[in-house]
């Protein structure tokens, strides 16, 4: 008569042991998908810079007020019949940062319905 054997239970370990292995190597090759700048490349540092807002942007303040160039602006449809048709094509608009979010958009829609044909809404990065 042949004596069974008692089968252990196996712990799910390695199983375990295996998805974190193959989440540690998901994160290491997404993690250098993106070339890495050049060892020697020093980055230009423009905290000393003296800014200025570009000339050819409209300025939307905490109030809503719209200046362009220094002037006001009553609306955006009396500011987009001073612009060439050049300039229709892509308006840079500068918001204030106190400038509430719905004003912006209710601005830009404004200004779409004027003949805007893309707005690009400048801003500050910070890397520091």
């Amino acid at each position: 008569m042949k004596v069974r054997r008692q089968k252990t239970e196996r712990e799910p370990t390695i199983a375990l042991i295996n998805i974190v292995f193959l989440m540690l190597i998901f994160f290491l090759v997404a993690g250098t998908l993106a070339r890495p700048l050049d060892k020697d490349l020093t980055l230009v540092r423009t905290a000393e810079l003296d800014t200025t807002a570009p000339a050819d942007a409209l300025v939307i303040h905490a109030d809503g007020r719209m200046t362009w160039r220094g002037a006001p602006q009553d609306s955006a449809a009396s500011f987009m019949t001073q612009l060439p048709a050049e300039a229709r094509a892509r308006l840079r608009v500068i918001p204030d940062r106190d400038l509430n979010a719905a004003d912006l958009v209710r601005i830009g829609r404004a200004l779409r319905g004027a003949g805007a044909e893309k707005i690009v809404i400048v801003t500050e990065k910070a890397l520091e």
